[in-house]
This record gives C-alpha cells, sequence and structure tokens, in this order.
C-alpha cells in the first residue's frame, strides 16, 4: 500500500513499536503513539504486537516542541519530563531541538 500524501516508509512496519514496556503500554491501552523521524506506516496499515493487531489511524508531521503532557501520555510515559529524559538517554549525543521535525503515527487496537 502507498500512499501519494507521504512520503516513502525508511523502515518497516514491524520496527515501530518495539520496546517491550513500549509494547506492554500499547497492549494496555496506554500507547496509542509513536514518534519517529521516519515514516514506518500509513493510516489504515496494520501491524501486531503480541498476537494482536494493530490499525494506524493517522500520520502526522510535527515537532518535537508541539508536544504536551498529554501526547506523552499517548506516546506511554507519564509526562513530557519523563519522555524527554528517556528520549535523550536511549540516543546518546542527542540534544532536544524543539524545531525537530517528527511523524506521529498514531494507532489502536483493531476491531
Amino acid at each position: 500500500m502507498t500512499n501519494t500524501n507521504y512520503p516513502e516508509k525508511s523502515c518497516d512496519i514491524d520496527r515501530l513499536v518495539t520496546h517491550p514496556k513500549l509494547v506492554e503500554a500499547a497492549l494496555a491501552g496506554q500507547k496509542t503513539e509513536q514518534r519517529r523521524d521516519g515514516v514506518y506506516a500509513y493510516p489504515g496499515e496494520t501491524f501486531e504486537l503480541d498476537g494482536i493487531e494493530f490499525t494506524v489511524t493517522g500520520l502526522e508531521r510535527k515537532t518535537l516542541g508541539d508536544m504536551t503532557d498529554a501526547d506523552a501520555q499517548a506516546e506511554g510515559y507519564p509526562n513530557m519530563e519523563a519522555y524527554k529524559s528517556l528520549i535523550l538517554r536511549m540516543h546518546a549525543g542527542m540534544e532536544w531541538n524543539e524545531n525537530h521535525k517528527v511523524w506521529v503515527h498514531k494507532f489502536e487496537k483493531s476491531a
């Protein structure tokens, strides 16, 4: 499936949500978004986590500065401070740049 409104994928949909803690949060319904530098999935595509199917419901281009506590919670974190702290620990040498653009993949458990 390709969508001419979005750039080509930079990674496979199976790599969208991989960290065990985040997989657990998605399965529990506490994670409904994943920010990535590239496009991993288009709206309407599905992926599985531990045998449960999820559907990508949206894809938006936003900046890190656009993020709110509600966005961090949709990512599976308690607040922005926790999200920012973890991202900076995961990506050694990265500086938090409010203008850095990311792709926000929104998803939900398939019906």
